[in-house]
């Protein structure tokens, strides 16, 4: 056997689609502990508190297999500006899979039902990743224009966040053209 993970009738992956308000406590425990897991303790890539804010109050992805979570994302509704006008983005969050089931497929089940949804709920959807060929595949685009934050005093560059934020159109996007400037609105932690 290669440790590639084949599954069974018996632990056939259940993928289900709930509200955060949904969420029994049992079942934020055991998504919290595979995002913390399949993030690893890495200072850069480790996943925190505020990731994990981001990540609640809308629709969660939750695949679990033989009674556990094997993967996870969830889409929150933000208001994204593309060069300026307003769009209403299911923002995609909290992207994993268990690290003994990465790479055979369950990863692009559980996003290409979040694309089906954003496609069928938002005029735009949107993350910020530095894995870019795994998304680019399941259909999203890289933007290549200048970020943005909205503050109060006005748009606060984001450079850091440049050629790492990706985006899906939907029926309902505008003509976007992906060099132009992009923002998103203020919260704690990671803007994007």
């Amino acid at each position: 056997m290669d440790g590639t993970f084949r599954p069974r009738a018996a632990d056939n992956p259940t993928l289900r689609r709930l509200a955060t308000a949904r969420l029994s406590q049992a079942e934020m425990a055991a998504i919290r502990a595979l995002l913390w897991t399949a993030f690893g303790d890495d200072e850069e890539e480790a996943f925190r508190e505020e990731d994990w804010s981001h990540s609640i109050g809308g629709v969660h992805f939750v695949l679990e297999r033989a009674g556990g979570v094997v993967g996870h994302a969830s889409v929150v509704e933000r208001e994204i500006h593309v060069g300026g006008m307003p769009l209403r983005t299911g923002y995609v969050e909290a992207v994993a899979t268990a690290p003994e089931v990465q790479g055979t497929g369950l990863g692009s089940r559980v996003m290409e039902a979040v694309n089906a949804h954003i496609r069928e709920r938002f005029e735009l959807g949107a993350l910020g990743t530095g894995r870019h060929s795994f998304y680019e595949r399941l259909g999203w685009l890289t933007w290549r224009g200048p970020s943005f934050v909205r503050m109060p005093e006005g748009d606060l560059p984001t450079p850091d966040d440049d050629g790492f934020i990706l985006v899906l159109p939907t029926p309902a996007s505008p003509a976007l053209d992906l060099s132009a400037p992009i923002s998103c609105d203020r919260r704690p932690g990671d803007a994007w």
